[in-house]
């Protein structure tokens, strides 16, 4: 299963709101609404149920041992799972009544504003900005309404024995290289030179991501409330978008598109018929669990940052993974907010899945070690106006961080799709300056 990195989106969630916005304080709450984290561990009592997208640690036992860990510290807490594989539609459903879990990672079309109807405030930003990256990405009115237990840095995971079969040991600096790259892996190797992952369509959610990285520039998203023609020349979704296009129409990606398949792509790049794919730094340890169930090593699996260096360094935009929050109506709001602090901060699930900590001060999981020598640089991006450009692109009907964008760009490339690159964006162009205009 995979981890989704959180990131802002235009889809509206539409809902029956079963309550008013959520200030009750319920079990363990303050009189503000707030819920901190209990003092007393001996004194939280109840039964939480916690909703997830980790349905592989559902079965494979790692939940159940995080609760029995959990209870070591808080033993008058029963917590229990439930493993959604299609969590974002059927948390959605749920989300119209009440009956929501007691903890829960916040789904991706749930719109900033509307965090204060749904789940609990945690403490405020002022204060949980002090333990915790990524806060700004759940505060809404000098509150925080979830705490994300993992970033996730942007690039390419590549079987580097693949790579060098091919004769490359350097990591591509400019997108015409990383195609000559992809080049000489199709001549050279046996391998498809990049897969992706079309068919389940949210993998390719991920080039969204990608904004920031061309320009190094932390206001990457902000500025899009402000820019006219975001695909114009020299624009980070032109070159981001330019090089997907361009991998495709140059044949270097499968033949076939509608047939890939995640679950698959995980060996094929773990055994080398896959060269490269387009993902998050939570996809390394699954590809190399992939390449040891195979024989294989599984330190040929590496991460390498998109193919644009500015002043020498190349950029890697750092998201949040899902957020976890306290559903508003939860009768045990203080033992759900004991799991998400005990989880965040005690479990080790950061560190097992080789990601980053938003625990500030954590160390680099070790496969962002080589982005660490080689000087690139992490960014975060601001979010002062992610609102506005999450109605801009909801009104432009793009939906930047959905997959029928860069599905749509794939279709154009291979030619089951009418038009070319450039009448590709200019269409896009001309629908979010006209979004822009429509909003004033």
């Amino acid at each position: 299963m995979r981890r989704t990195a959180l990131a802002a989106t235009g889809a509206v969630l539409v809902l029956t709101l079963a309550a008013c916005a959520g200030s009750g304080s319920g079990s363990g709450g303050s009189s503000s609404g707030t819920v901190p984290v209990p003092t007393d561990p001996s004194k939280v009592t109840g039964t939480i149920t916690v909703l997830t997208n980790r349905t592989d640690q559902v079965q494979d036992g790692t939940t159940k041992r995080y609760a029995a860990e959990f209870a070591k510290v808080y033993p008058h807490v029963t917590v229990k799972f439930q493993g959604l594989t299609d969590y974002e539609g059927d948390v959605k459903i749920r989300m119209n009544s009440k009956n929501y879990g007691d903890v829960l990672s916040i789904p991706n079309s749930v719109p900033l504003k509307e965090y204060p109807t749904f789940f609990a405030p945690l403490g405020t930003a002022a204060d949980l900005s002090k333990t915790y990256d990524f806060t700004d990405h759940a505060t809404v009115g000098g509150k925080v309404y979830g705490i994300a237990n993992i970033g996730t840095a942007n690039g390419f995971v590549y079987n580097k024995a693949v790579w060098k079969q091919a004769g490359v040991t350097t990591w591509p600096a400019t997108p015409q290289q990383f195609l000559d790259d992809l080049k000489a892996i199709r001549a050279r190797t046996g391998a498809t030179p990049y897969y992706t992952n079309y068919h389940d369509g949210w993998p390719m959610t991920n080039w969204g991501n990608a904004l920031g990285s061309p320009s190094c520039d932390p206001a990457a998203n902000d500025k899009l409330a402000d820019t006219k023609e975001p695909w114009a020349p020299g624009q980070d979704l032109n070159v981001v978008d330019s090089l997907l296009f361009d991998i495709v129409h140059g044949k270097l990606s499968e033949s076939d598109p509608d047939t890939t398949n995640w679950e698959n792509s995980k060996a094929l790049i773990g055994t080398g018929k896959v060269a490269t794919m387009w993902l998050g730094s939570w996809a390394v340890v699954q590809m190399q669990d992939a390449a040891k169930k195979a024989g294989r090593n599984p330190d040929d699996i590496g991460f390498m940052p998109f193919p644009v260096q500015k002043d020498g360094h190349f950029c890697s935009v750092v998201r949040p993974d899902y957020q976890y929050a306290v559903n508003v109506h939860s009768k045990n709001k203080a033992a759900a907010r004991a799991w998400i602090d005990w989880f965040v901060n005690k479990s080790g699930d950061a560190q097992a899945a080789l990601s980053i900590s938003s625990v500030k001060g954590s160390p680099l999981p070790a496969d962002l070690k080589p982005f660490q020598d080689s000087g690139a640089r992490f960014i975060h991006l601001t979010n002062d106006k992610t609102a506005l450009v999450d109605e801009i692109d909801k009104a432009s009907e793009i939906g930047i961080n959905n997959q029928d964008y860069p599905q749509h760009i794939v279709d154009v490339a291979r030619g089951a799709a009418g038009g070319d690159k450039d009448s590709v964006f200019k269409d896009l162009d001309a629908k979010w300056s006209q979004a822009q205009g429509t909003l004033g």
